[in-house]
């Protein structure tokens, strides 16, 4: 926990706030790429010039995370490493010291003990009695996975017990999506309410994003789909970066979206694709 506090020191964030792993790489000189590779994770490349390699292939949130993991590998002077896609039950099999202290430098870093409890508290929300869709939404706004954030609180923070974790974790995204769409959808669905903290939301074409009741986009990148009782409804049409904000409120971000499983260095990941003459 300690690794991750001096980090976001260094990278001037707070203890509280959602941060962006590639901003944050970036202030640390650590360059990110997304590859085309299915068979792995990520990779760390130790050298002068230090690299994260990310699966383009994996979900965005599972990316994220990965992507805080490597960069645990950089931070604690580990030589250069490749993490397979392996299942989580052959994971559980075998504990490697490194790879648990990366994990939690990740969790901390970009779950961070006050961010957590500040995400619950800003919304009214009591954590003891959290629902999936609570959950959800506090995942989102971490950029991290729903069962991520579970089993962050449960065995890291100790914020919730392993009943209520079990409980929570028969709900999945998809019948979340489900419940909140009333239809089965395959597409991501993210979540930025009015108390979103974050200046920017990273999205990929074709994912769903609930933003909040009056929100408006400036320009086409995303477009709006519905009206839901909990805010509207919008997909991301193609990649760039469009700002969204509400007209009756001090609520304002910048959506980045990037093309469906980019390949490249992730600083051009929501470049806009080039027209066809």
């Amino acid at each position: 926990m300690l690794k991750s506090i001096d980090i976001r020191k260094q990278a001037g964030l707070d203890l509280k706030s959602p941060a962006c792993i590639y901003n944050l790489c970036d202030k640390l000189n650590v360059k990110v790429k997304f590859v085309d590779i299915s068979s792995m994770e990520g990779i760390y490349l130790k050298g002068d010039e230090p690299q994260i390699w990310l699966s383009a292939l994996r979900p965005l949130t599972r990316r994220n995370f990965t992507c805080a993991h490597e960069l645990g590998h950089h931070v604690f002077g580990h030589s250069s490493t490749i993490d397979e896609l392996t299942e989580d039950s052959e994971k559980s099999k075998t504990f490697h010291p490194d790879e648990f202290l990366v994990d939690s430098f990740a969790g901390f870093l970009l779950m961070p003990t006050l961010g957590v409890r500040k995400a619950f508290a800003s919304r009214g929300w009591d954590i003891a009695s959290a629902t999936p869709l609570q959950i959800f939404t506090i995942a989102c706004s971490f950029g991290v996975g729903y069962e991520t954030l579970i089993n962050h609180m449960t065995y890291t923070l100790k914020m919730i017990n392993r009943i209520k974790a079990a409980s929570l974790l028969k709900s999945t995204p998809k019948s979340i999506r489900q419940d909140f769409l009333g239809r089965s959808s395959a597409e991501p669905l993210i979540i930025a309410d009015a108390h979103w903290s974050m200046p920017t939301l990273d999205a990929e074409v074709g994912s769903h994003l609930l933003l909040p009741n009056t929100a408006e986009a400036t320009n086409d990148t995303i477009t709006f789909q519905e009206n839901h009782s909990q805010g509207r409804l919008f997909q991301a049409n193609r990649p760039g970066i469009v700002r969204v904000y509400c007209h009756d409120a001090e609520w304002a971000a910048f959506v980045r979206v990037s093309r469906y499983q980019f390949v490249g260095l992730s600083k051009y990941r929501h470049l806009e694709e080039p027209e066809d003459e």
